[in-house]
C-alpha cells in the first residue's frame, strides 16, 4: 500500500514548476484541436487524455496555491490599504467572523447564480431550446437553497443548522433523479447542450472558474464543523459539476462531436455519470451526517 501510494504521488503530485508547464500543455493541446478542428484520432484521444492529466494535477496543486494565496492575503493585510482595511468595522469583521464571510460568499454565488439563470433562460426562450430551459430550472432550485441557507444565519442552534443541512441532502438526492434522466436522455439520443456562437467560450469561463473556486472552498473547510458552511459548499461544488457537465456535451456538439457518434455517447456517459455518482455520495453523506449528530443530540 505504501509503495502504491508513493507511486500515485510521484505521478499525480508533482513540483509547482512541472505542474504548471504538463498543465499548460495539456489544456494547449485540448484548445488547439478544438481550434483547429483536428479529426485525427491519435492527436484528439491525446489530447483528452492530456487534458484530464492536467485537470488532476490541477486540483492537487491546489495546496501549493492556497499557500501561495495565503502569502498573499498576509502581505495584503500588512499593506497600508490592508491595514485602512481593518481600522473599518465590516473590513475587521469580514477578516475576523467566518459566519459573515461564508453569507458575503452566499449572496455573491446567488448573483452569479442568478445571473446563470438569467443567460440560460434566455437563451432557452430566444433559441427554443428545452436544454437550456431544463438547466436554468436546475439553477433556480440550486438558489432556491442557497437562500434556505441565507435564512439560517450566525445565530442557528446546532440542531437546527444539521436539520437545513439534513433538507439540502435531500434536495440534492431528488434534483439528481432529474439530472440522471437528462443524461440518460443525451446518451439515448445523442443530444446535448448547445451554446451558439461565442456563448461557448463564456460558459467554459464561468465553468472553470466554478470548479476552481468550490475546490478552493472544499479544501479549505475541510476541517470545519459548521453544517451551514458545509452545505453551503455542497451546493457551489454541485452547480460547478453541473456546468461541467453541459460543458462537456456543447464542446462534443460544436468541435467534432457528431461525426464520431459512439464517441460523443461513451464521453456524456462516462461525464454524466461521474457527476450524478458524486452528487448522490455527497448528499447520501450529508443525510448520513445530519441524521448522525441529530441522534446524539437527542
Amino acid at each position: 500500500m505504501k509503495k502504491l501510494k508513493a507511486a500515485l504521488k510521484a505521478v499525480f503530485c508533482l513540483p509547482p514548476l512541472p505542474t504548471v508547464l504538463l498543465a499548460a500543455f495539456g489544456y494547449g493541446s485540448l484548445c488547439l484541436v478544438f481550434a483547429r478542428d483536428i479529426q485525427d484520432p491519435v492527436w484528439r484521444y491525446g489530447s483528452y487524455l492530456a487534458s484530464t492529466y492536467a485537470l488532476i494535477l490541477t486540483v492537487t496543486g491546489l495546496p501549493y496555491l492556497l499557500s501561495l494565496l495565503k502569502k498573499g492575503k498576509e502581505r495584503v493585510l500588512r499593506s497600508p490599504l490592508g491595514r485602512k482595511l481593518r481600522a473599518t468595522a465590516a473590513g475587521e469583521k469580514y477578516l475576523t467572523d467566518l459566519h459573515f464571510r461564508n453569507t458575503v460568499s452566499l449572496h455573491v454565488g446567488l448573483t452569479v447564480n442568478l445571473a446563470y439563470i438569467l443567460v440560460k433562460l434566455s437563451a432557452g426562450i430566444w433559441y427554443r431550446s428545452a436544454w437550456f430551459l431544463s438547466l436554468a430550472a436546475y439553477y433556480t432550485l440550486l438558489a432556491v437553497m442557497r437562500l434556505f441557507l441565507l435564512r439560517g444565519g450566525s445565530g442557528m442552534d446546532e440542531a437546527a443548522a444539521f436539520r437545513r443541512y439534513r433538507f439540502c441532502g435531500f434536495v440534492l438526492l431528488l434534483m439528481n433523479q432529474a439530472l440522471a434522466g437528462i443524461v440518460v436522455f443525451m446518451v439515448r439520443e445523442n443530444r446535448g447542450f448547445r451554446y451558439p456562437g461565442v456563448l461557448i467560450y463564456a460558459m467554459a469561463l464561468y465553468a472553470f472558474y466554478a470548479v476552481i473556486t468550490a475546490v478552493i472552498d472544499v479544501v479549505r473547510t475541510r476541517r470545519l464543523q459548521s453544517p451551514i458552511l458545509s452545505a453551503t459548499k455542497a451546493v457551489n461544488l454541485v452547480a460547478a459539476l453541473v456546468s461541467i457537465l453541459a460543458l462537456t456535451t456543447a464542446m462534443l456538439a460544436q468541435f467534432g462531436g457528431e461525426d464520431d457518434p459512439a464517441f460523443r455517447r461513451t464521453m456524456t456517459a462516462a461525464v454524466g455519470g461521474g457527476v450524478c455518482t458524486i452528487v448522490i455520495c455527497m448528499a447520501a453523506f450529508m443525510i448520513w451526517r445530519a441524521n448522525k449528530n441529530l441522534k446524539k443530540q437527542r
